[in-house]
């Protein structure tokens, strides 16, 4: 069977299950080699630089590199946007449009509040100065992820922000993919740099040759990437630290098997730790969806991937009613969350931890991966709890204004000092107490 099927019914049957696939995925295996190995990654950078990254990527990437391939030339970006079929310009452009469109909605203006005696308090919201931009490739940049510099970048543009650096994984030849340069070309972004994996990161926390450090870094990658953010955390700004990529279908009777199974198939096809679960209010649903599992992963051109991730961590779970199925999906707490359901309105205000929720039949997961608006940056690993998609938030920082006036102060200063005094901070009561001597 191509992936785990059972039925429950009670959610404390299904715990055994995920706490397996949850403690998996969180230790793939290798977990002190890869965190030794990004430690000195990310060691040599800080102390050589450009060296450092030059180094790591004729070892990984593209065994010619120089200094001279480590910044792509602006003229070469325009080119590249000239190069590719139009078809591809248009499509990049319609998700820009779409996206821009959404986050321009997510937008927190500064703000004051005024009191009578004459003193104001407020927040500004200011962008950082520079970010940067992680755009996975995959090894020999042969699978150049043009969404992710979209949902990275134009948050990064919406919120304000000055300076925008984009590092990528470059081919065997030194260069970035050209769909990459098109792109960032279409923004009006004009840094881009060959650079992958954690020493790429690194360039953008430190700074390597022409590339200055960034105040905040975004974007997904694999488990050296993510190590390097996590480690980095601190150093500079991080979106978040995500895992793997998953999939948690709620479907009644009326979904469309195949279309769940094909849903399911997205997201395997990612990567062997990607997990894909689909709970079934319907034991005749759940046998439908394996058959189209096993008929749909035949010819996909992923398909040793899907098989692999489908096997380990994927799972067509029979429910019983849609309360426990709901139950199920919180507890998971997954990335991408599809309500298969007839009215997907009406479980939609019991769902409480999802990176996206994804309403009804026609919302397929790809389509706000890539073309609907919202960010596909997500939480994984159950972090949905607590944790938010990328946002123009990202970008910016909130400051606190105090302008007190005299009454203010002067009406305030003993409770300032009487708490002052409760923490043991005689200073700090004296500094509001000085306001009430003479002028």
């Amino acid at each position: 069977m191509i992936t785990a099927f059972f039925s429950v019914t009670d959610i404390r049957q299904a715990e055994e299950f995920l706490r397996r696939i949850e403690e998996e995925r969180a230790d793939p295996g290798g977990g002190s080699s890869v965190e030794a190995a990004v430690a000195e990654m990310l060691a040599q950078v800080k102390e050589r630089g450009l060296e450092a990254v030059v180094d790591y990527t004729r070892r990984f990437d593209a065994p010619d590199f120089t200094d001279a391939h480590f910044q792509a030339p602006v003229e070469e970006m325009a080119a590249a946007a000239a190069r590719i079929p139009q078809e591809d310009k248009d499509v990049i452009a319609a998700a820009v449009a779409n996206i821009r469109a959404f986050h321009e909605r997510q937008k927190n203006d500064s703000w004051f509040l005024t009191r009578d005696d004459g003193s104001i308090f407020g927040q500004r919201t200011v962008p950082v100065d520079r970010a940067g931009i992680y755009v996975p490739a995959g090894q020999g940049g042969s699978t150049p992820l043009i969404s992710s510099l979209l949902m990275g970048a134009i948050p990064a543009q919406v919120a304000g922000v000055r300076e925008i650096a984009v590092v990528s994984p470059p081919r065997a030849d030194g260069t970035v993919n050209e769909h990459i340069l098109a792109a960032a070309h279409m923004l009006g972004i004009e840094e881009v740099y060959a650079a992958g994996s954690a020493w790429g990161v690194a360039a953008l926390a430190y700074g390597a040759g022409p590339l200055r450090a960034v105040d905040v870094i975004a974007g997904p990658g694999n488990i050296y990437v993510a190590t390097a953010k996590r480690r980095l955390q601190g150093t500079v700004g991080m979106d978040m630290v995500a895992g793997p990529s998953e999939v948690c279908i709620v479907a009644d009777e009326s979904a469309n098997p195949a279309w769940i199974a094909a849903d399911m198939l997205s997201q395997a096809e990612h990567d062997t730790q990607a997990s894909s679960i689909c709970l079934c209010v319907s034991p005749s649903l759940a046998e439908a969806v394996l058959g189209e599992l096993e008929r749909r992963c035949a010819d996909l051109p992923r398909k040793e991937i899907a098989r692999a991730s489908l096997e380990r961590f994927g799972a067509v779970i029979s429910v019983p009613n849609i309360d426990l199925a709901v139950a199920l999906a919180n507890r998971i707490a997954p990335e991408h969350l599809e309500l298969l359901v007839r009215d997907p309105w009406e479980l939609l205000p019991r769902i409480r931890h999802a990176g996206a929720v994804f309403m009804g039949e026609y919302s397929a997961e790809p389509l706000g991966d890539y073309y609907a608006g919202p960010n596909h940056v997500l939480p994984t690993m159950g972090t949905a709890r607590f944790s938010s998609a990328l946002s123009v938030d990202t970008f910016c920082k909130k400051i606190s204004i105090v302008a007190a006036s005299r009454d203010f102060a002067r009406t305030g200063a003993g409770a300032v000092a009487r708490l002052a005094r409760l923490e043991g901070l005689e200073g700090h009561a004296r500094s509001a107490l000085c306001r009430l001597e003479k002028e």
